[in-house]
C-alpha cells in the first residue's frame, strides 16, 4: 500500500511540474521569447543547433518566470545593455549553476544580439545575459574564450534603442558598480512563444 502510494505522488508530482528546458518545444531549434519591458517589447529568436547548452539554461529561467519583475542594470552607451541578475530591490535572484561557455559555435557579438554575461572565468555564465547595442568583436573568441551569443533579435529595434539610451551613473554608491542606470528599466515578463 505504501508503495502505491508513493507511485501515485510521484505521478501527481511529475504531472504538476513545470516542463523542463529539454521539453520545451524540443523540435523547434528556433524558440522565441518576448520581452515585455518598461520600455516596450523585444522578441529574440534563440538559437539551440549553435548553442543547445546556454538556450536550454536560458529558457529554464523564462520558462519559471524567474526573469519577471528583473531590471536592466548596467547599461553601457554604445556598448551593451545588461539584466536578467537582479530584482527592484537590487536582490540578487537564484542562479544555479555555471554552464559551459559556447563561445566558439560561430555567432558573434553583432548588434541585435543577445548573448550570455560572465564573470573573469569564461565558464561563469549562469542566468544574466546582455543585447549588443553595437557590433562588440571584443568579447568574441580570438585567442581566448569570448561571450557566448546565443540569439538574435527579430522584432523590437527600438525598444533596444530606448533602453541603450537611458541615463547611467558613472559609479552606484551603493553597489560600487559601474553604468548603472539611474532609472533602472523593468524586465516585466519574459515568455516563451508559441512555434511558428
Amino acid at each position: 500500500m505504501k508503495s502505491l502510494i508513493n507511485s501515485l505522488l510521484l505521478s501527481i508530482s511529475l504531472l504538476a511540474a513545470p516542463l523542463s528546458a529539454q521539453e520545451i518545444q524540443p523540435d523547434n531549434p528556433f524558440p522565441r521569447v518576448k520581452f515585455t519591458t518598461s520600455h516596450g517589447e523585444i522578441v529574440v529568436e534563440l538559437n539551440r543547433h549553435r548553442a543547445p547548452l546556454t538556450v536550454k539554461n536560458f529558457l529554464k529561467f523564462v520558462d519559471i518566470g524567474s526573469y519577471n519583475g528583473t531590471i536592466f542594470h548596467r547599461i553601457v552607451p554604445g556598448f551593451v545593455v545588461q539584466g536578467g541578475g537582479y530584482d527592484a530591490e537590487l536582490r540578487a535572484k537564484t542562479t544555479g549553476s555555471p554552464i559551459p561557455n559556447e563561445s566558439g559555435n560561430g555567432l558573434k557579438n553583432k548588434y541585435g544580439t543577445i548573448a550570455m554575461a560572465r564573470e573573469t572565468d569564461p565558464h561563469t555564465a549562469t542566468r544574466q545575459f546582455f543585447f549588443n547595442v553595437q557590433d562588440n568583436p571584443s568579447l568574441d573568441p580570438e585567442d581566448g574564450w569570448g561571450y557566448a551569443v546565443f540569439g538574435s533579435i527579430v522584432s523590437g529595434y527600438e525598444t533596444l534603442e530606448k533602453l541603450a539610451e537611458v541615463e547611467s551613473q558613472p559609479f552606484h554608491a551603493a553597489t560600487g558598480w559601474r553604468d548603472y542606470p539611474t532609472e533602472p528599466p523593468v524586465l516585466i515578463r519574459a515568455e516563451i512563444l508559441p512555434p511558428q
